[in-house]
């Protein structure tokens, strides 16, 4: 940038020759400017602007990459929960257009735990419901029925 330019001074009148011109105060010397004109670009007094920063910037994450990652740990931990995380993230994923493949790989561990607890679940309930009924029609005491002995009490 530079200064504005100085007003012209007055013309002197011709019929008074005795008094001297006035004349116009010296110009500054012009300073370069303390902006920064960005990356790569000069500025006005030739000087060149700093240069880029010696380390290139990390690339953003895309959204559900780190969800993916969660919840394929989690399918192994807490089955339903991992389940539920890697299907959101393989629509975060898709709706993105990255690779969903950790997210497919959370799915499939997740529903197939899931599954097999449920299974579990079931399993442990009709085994221990099969024992309450037994000794409900026994009774209280020690009672061995086809080589198995049950104590109800």
């Amino acid at each position: 940038m530079t200064n504005p330019p100085f007003p012209e001074p007055p013309v002197p009148d011709s019929s008074n020759p005795a008094t001297p011109p006035p004349t116009a105060p010296p110009a500054p010397p012009a300073a370069p400017p303390t902006w920064d004109a960005g990356p790569g670009a000069a500025t006005a007094a030739g000087y060149a602007a700093p240069a880029a920063p010696a380390y290139p910037q990390p690339e953003p994450s895309p959204p559900g990459r780190v969800l993916s990652i969660v919840g394929l740990v989690l399918a192994f931990v807490a089955a339903p929960i991992g389940l539920i995380l890697s299907i959101v993230a393989a629509v975060k994923l898709g709706k993105a257009g990255q690779p969903k493949g950790l997210a497919i790989a959370g799915i499939v561990v997740g529903a197939v735990l899931t599954i097999v607890e449920i299974i579990g679940i079931i399993l442990f309930i009709a085994f221990f419901a099969a024992i309450f009924g037994m000794c409900a029609e026994l009774g209280t005491g020690v009672w061995e029925v086809n080589g198995v002995t049950y104590t109800c009490g």
